[in-house]
């Protein structure tokens, strides 16, 4: 079986010889969207840290009410942010917090109208389809090695690692919400003179609406599940004492961590997740 290695196909070697190519021919704008990024983060971080931890979570519990109305999801709010006080991670909650709301505007800013385009242009939606399996199913390490490449250590490398892990998910449900739309709405729509503009804004996205929902709660599931990988590459948050109590074998550090990140996993479902 010698004779199927001595030929190898070269695909380490183009990937790097493509990543050189891109750092030498591109760093501006790497450097650009570093900054862009890292003012997004820094802006969110500032926003969630400047009030008192009691009067963020009053802030949490309101947005609960307006988008739940039920006291319930207010009353685990509530709960849920007082134990991570006890616990006392309040400000590795607040910067994963601004982990994944980053993570939330960018996928969610790209995704829905990615997802709107696939919708109504099928082959398009053929061709992303493999790419977007791709960024699935690739083992997310793989995604740091070039981030750190092209951005440093820190945040914005994890930002991005978790950006491409997670941007499918909307893109799809965005994607089916549309492309499920009835089609004697659309007929009906386009009998009483509408638009595509008004066709979209009045029919299909209102339609969507339940699946993009489930996209942007997907998105949250899943920038939660990259905080401990994003900490190994130096970003900020709960990952930390995660990786920390895995390296030194603290069993309580890492019960303590990782349940808070549960809580918080539970409380923004909660929260962001489409009423019935």
């Amino acid at each position: 079986m010698d004779w199927l290695t001595e030929y190898k196909i070269p695909v380490g070697r183009t990937a790097k010889t493509v990543v050189d190519w891109l750092t030498d021919n591109f760093a501006w704008l790497f450097d650009g969207l570093a900054t862009v990024m890292q003012t997004m983060i820094d802006g969110l971080l500032f926003i969630l840290n400047v009030p008192p931890p009691l009067v963020t979570v009053a802030i949490f519990a309101g947005v609960a009410w307006f988008l739940q109305r039920k006291l319930s999801v207010v009353l685990l709010t509530v709960l849920g942010f007082l134990f991570i006080l006890n616990q006392g991670y309040w400000e590795e909650t607040m910067e994963t917090l601004t982990l994944v709301l980053s993570s939330c505007v960018l996928c969610m800013a790209l995704g829905v109208p990615l997802g709107i385009a696939a919708a109504h242009r099928p082959r398009l939606y053929a061709a992303m389809r493999p790419v977007l399996d791709l960024m699935q199913t690739l083992p997310t390490f793989v995604y740091l090695i070039p981030a750190i490449v092209f951005f440093g250590i820190g945040m914005v490398p994890g930002l991005l690692a978790t950006a491409i892990f997670v941007l499918p998910a909307p893109v799809r449900l965005t994607h089916l919400g549309v492309s499920s739309t009835p089609a004697h709405l659309i007929e009906a729509g386009e009998a009483f003179g509408a638009s595509p503009r008004q066709l979209l804004w009045k029919i299909e996205l209102p339609y969507a609406m339940p699946q993009i929902m489930a996209g942007l709660t997907q998105t949250i599931m899943l920038s939660l599940s990259m905080v401990v990988i994003a900490a190994l590459v130096g970003a900020d948050g709960l990952g930390v004492p995660v990786v920390r109590a895995l390296n030194s074998v603290n069993t309580a550090l890492g019960f303590e961590a990782g349940l808070v990140i549960v809580v918080v996993a539970i409380v923004l479902d909660r929260i962001f997740r489409s009423k019935a």
